[in-house]
């Protein structure tokens, strides 16, 4: 049985908490008991919202209605007394063209790997990811799942201007561009597939617990 450790709780402001349940490295089993008590705590009078991250859960409240210290009190008891379920989720294939003039990084993090090329993308392709958390930015996905071999740090200088659809590895974790932004991941690939789209309901195209496999397309050349 999988021991659990202790989580952190801080407020955020008079009106939302942050439970951090983090132990190191990032654990399926946490993430799994974030998911449970968010939906637990959005049944509480007086919560407003519950928001997965990885490994943590900040939940808004009305502190008029719902008195801080007992809001601290229901989410401990939530996190020590719920026993997470299986959470539904659909998988969704991803078609990735790797490497080239949109996978920039490729060919220096298998470098950093001792791996070819293709087996960074076979690596890359051939596990089933989870989507652990939807944020940072709109329809942002961060994948669990990553073999430990393709983990790379995060860049230390973040390119300013990172394509939407751009598939990334930063540190453990995978993920993909919903939009164009900064980022510090490294660019292994892109994809079509829309993450993001404020005219759909829902917008994101993705939620916690969803699967996702990534379907090789192409593998193009270096620059």
């Amino acid at each position: 049985m999988t021991v659990l450790s202790a989580p952190r709780l801080s407020m955020e402001g008079a009106g939302a908490i942050l439970l951090d349940g983090a132990d190191g490295v990032f654990s399926d089993a946490v993430q799994a008991r974030i998911w449970a008590v968010a939906e637990a705590m959005l049944s509480v009078d007086g919560v407003a919202e519950a928001v997965p991250g990885m490994n943590n859960l900040m939940i808004v409240f009305d502190p008029l209605a719902l008195k801080p210290g007992l809001a601290e009190r229901r989410l401990l008891a939530a996190w020590h007394n719920i026993v997470p379920g299986d959470r539904p989720g659909r998988e969704i294939e991803i078609p990735v063209v790797y490497g080239g003039a949109t996978g920039e990084d490729l060919e220096p993090l298998a470098a950093h790997a001792g791996l070819s090329v293709e087996q960074v993308i076979s690596r890359h392709s051939r596990v089933v990811y989870s989507v652990a958390a939807v944020g940072a930015m709109p329809g942002f996905v961060y994948l669990s799942g990553l073999d430990p071999s393709l983990a790379m740090a995060r860049r230390s200088v973040p390119r300013m201007k990172v394509e939407v659809g751009s598939v990334i590895i930063g540190g453990a974790q995978a993920g993909i561009m919903p939009v164009t932004a900064p980022s510090g991941w490294h660019i292994i690939g892109r994809t079509d597939f829309s993450l993001f789209d404020p005219g759909r309901m829902p917008p994101a195209a993705c939620r916690p617990g969803d699967r996702i496999r990534f379907r090789p397309v192409t593998v193009e050349k270096g620059r």
